[in-house]
Formats: structure tokens, sequence, C-alpha cells
């Protein structure tokens, strides 16, 4: 299994909203008491623990896709991606096997190196208010009440990556986590 969280890396992006696949696999790394480490001439932070791999590409959100042609992965081996996503209000989370890339392009650049079948575990970050960009509102940081709406979803959406890894069948914990309020 490779687990991937989408974020851009830096200083400048943390707790953006764009970064909630990022602090989720931190969450991940944080529960399972590991580190993500930076090789020499990498282009991704990694950990791995029992036989997954947990990736945070540090490509930039535009460009995550990449960091699979870095990565020796079978051919049916099981990929997860946590990422955020605007049409889930902040606190929700949604978790489910293929599909499109909804507009986003970290995953768009996914599916361009890997195709659609990979697991998304969505964490909602809401949409933007009237007038204010797309771009604006995922690189801006959350109100108060919304970050604490979603420090609770990134726990929830860790905790079922942390189910997977631990031998959890899929659609347990596909039907665990969507049914959560």
């Amino acid at each position: 299994m490779i687990v991937v969280g989408l974020g851009n890396p830096g200083k400048s992006y943390e707790g953006t909203r764009h970064n909630a696949g990022f602090e989720t696999i931190e969450r991940v790394a944080a529960q399972m008491g590991i580190r993500l480490r930076k090789r020499c001439f990498s282009s991704f932070r990694r950990a791995r623990i029992k036989d997954v791999l947990i990736v945070e590409p540090l490509t930039y959100m535009n460009n995550s896709g990449l960091v699979f042609s870095s990565i020796k992965r079978d051919e049916d081996e099981l990929v997860v991606v946590a990422v955020d996503q605007m049409d889930l209000e902040p606190g929700r989370i949604r978790i489910k096997r293929g599909g499109g890339s909804a507009g986003h392009n970290g995953l768009k650049s996914i599916i361009a190196n890997i195709g659609e079948d990979f697991v998304r575990v969505y964490i909602g970050i809401g949409r933007p208010g009237e007038g204010v960009p797309i771009v604006d509102h995922v690189l801006s940081r959350y109100s108060d009440e919304d970050r604490k709406r979603v420090d609770e979803a990134e726990e929830r959406a860790a905790s079922a990556i942390i189910d997977l890894i631990d031998g959890k069948k899929l659609e347990s914990v596909i039907q665990s986590a969507n049914s959560h309020p």
C-alpha cells in the first residue's frame, strides 16, 4: 500500500486549506510513531511502516503525481490519497475508490500518472465565499471555528487510513467514515 498526502511544501503554505492532505498524513505518522524524512535529491518525504509507504510529495500540488515516477509500485498495489475537497463543508470527510479529479489539480496530476483507480480520502475545506477566487480560498487559512472542525476531520481521516494500514477491509472503512456526520 502507498499512502499519499497532498499539499504544498514550505512554511508559507502551512495551515492552509490546500494542505489538509499533508496534515492528515502527518497525523498518521504521529499516531504510528514514525517520522517522514526527505532523502537527498528526492522530491518527497516518506516513511515506511509494515509494508506501507507513506509519502508527501514536495513538487507542489499541481505536480503531485510526478512522485510516482520515483516510487517502486506493483500494478495492483492499493494507493490511498488524502486530499482537500471544497465540495465538503469543513469537518466532513468522505472516502471513495475511483472517480475523476473533480477539478482538483493534484488529483489530475495523480490520475495522469497512475490512472483513476485509487482511494481518495477527502477532507472538507468548504467553498469560497462569493467573489473569492478559488486559488485564494485554497491557499487561505481557516477561521478558528473551521480550524477546529478540520482538525477533527483530519483525525478521523487519519484513523481511517490507519485502519487500512492495520488490514481493515476497505469497504468497512469507507462505510464507517462516510456514515459519520
